[in-house]
């Protein structure tokens, strides 16, 4: 990015205005699929927990500490800086989705009962429509919710996974 930067600069010292708009295009392109490889990154820890979840019918407070928090995350990475529009609107997930699904299998397989599941065994054993629905929904509050509002809202509806209700009523992690 450096040398785009210096590149830019140059353009414009040298009144080459249609150089430096292909730069700040350029920028903007490389901005763009740097904030999208971040919310894939927390699509893939979303995906891990959810997995973990559907697989053990449980849910652990750090289970869903790691879920709210990755889908706090994706609403701040989320929403463009004009805070009126999204990198990925609410009806393009599907794809992201079964990337993270797919993505999220081999660490997944390292914590889920164990390690005992291979991560082939693992993606066998999996409902990934059901996942990628629960990971929608839980997405779907993002453009629902302000992010001070989320979190709690998050934790509500954990309660409706497998474990979720215990978790909500428990006093242990």
């Amino acid at each position: 990015m450096t040398q785009e930067l210096i590149d830019l600069k140059t353009s414009i010292l040298e009144g080459r205005y249609e150089d430096a708009l292909a730069i700040v295009d350029e920028l903007e392109g490389m901005c763009e699929r740097a904030i999208l490889r971040n919310i894939e990154s927390f699509l893939v820890r979303l995906m891990v927990h959810l997995i973990k979840n559907q697989i053990e019918q449980r849910l652990t407070n750090s289970w869903a500490a790691s879920i709210s928090d990755s889908i706090r995350q994706i609403k701040k990475l989320n929403l463009k800086d004009n805070k009126t529009s999204y990198y990925i609107n609410v009806d393009e997930w599907q794809p992201f989705l079964e990337e993270a699904i797919e993505a999220a299998i081999n660490p997944a397989s390292v914590e889920v009962a164990n390690g005992r599941f291979k991560p082939n065994q693992l993606s066998q054993m999996l409902d990934k429509l059901q996942l990628a629905t629960i990971a929608q929904q839980l997405i779907n509050l993002t453009y629902e919710h302000s992010a001070k509002d989320l979190p709690a809202i998050v934790n509500s509806n954990l309660a409706y996974l497998p474990g979720g209700e215990d978790w909500l009523s428990s006093t242990d992690s």
